[in-house]
């Protein structure tokens, strides 16, 4: 029987936080449902897990910059947008959330994000400290009221060596979320 993810077109944005490697185990199991999945790393993303990484996991080239007339012609935010079923950040770090809340664009993840007409599911990930902020939280509801669903963050053990809320949802739980998406659309 088909998977719910079976030919649908999955943008993963990966942001720059310790918790990038796990979207590694979470793109690798979209592609086994059959999903197509094209992964877009962030600068800061690319300090905690290589391009090869996920172009290998879903054998596309891996978009880590706004501009690339060879590959994107129209740009990577526009033509990303217009092929995308559903957009994924994850970690979706505080920098990021505050980016997207705001509508400011300055690199490929945040135009895309401006572009995308499809649904967009964030997972954010942060040190406890970061995720309590009232400028989180604000962006949170802000995000939440623009249409964007959250997957809120789990509470544990934390790269700070610190235990708390702000550890990233587990790969199956945001695949969870993913599905459930698709299958409402």
């Amino acid at each position: 029987m088909p998977s719910s993810l079976s030919k649908c077109e999955i943008v993963i944005a990966v942001g720059g936080g310790i918790a990038a490697y796990k979207v590694a185990a979470l793109t690798s199991s979209l592609v086994q449902e059959d999903a197509r999945v094209t992964a877009v790393l962030t600068k800061n993303a690319r300090r905690f897990v290589g391009a090869a990484t996920f172009a290998a996991l879903t054998g596309r080239p891996v978009a880590t910059r706004s501009f690339d007339p060879a590959r994107y012609p129209l740009g990577a935010h526009i033509e990303l947008a217009q092929t995308a079923d559903l957009i994924v950040v994850a970690p979706a770090t505080a920098d990021i959330l505050a980016k997207a809340a705001s509508g400011l664009a300055d690199d490929l993840l945040s135009t895309l994000l401006l572009c995308a007409e499809c649904p967009v599911l964030m997972a954010p990930a942060m040190n406890a400290a970061m995720w309590k902020k009232p400028a989180v939280q604000r962006n949170i509801s802000q995000l939440t009221d623009d249409g964007v669903t959250i997957i809120p963050p789990e509470e544990g053990w934390l790269s700070c060596r610190q235990t708390g809320a702000g550890r990233m949802a587990e790969p199956a739980t945001i695949a969870a979320a993913i599905r459930a998406t698709l299958d409402r659309q």
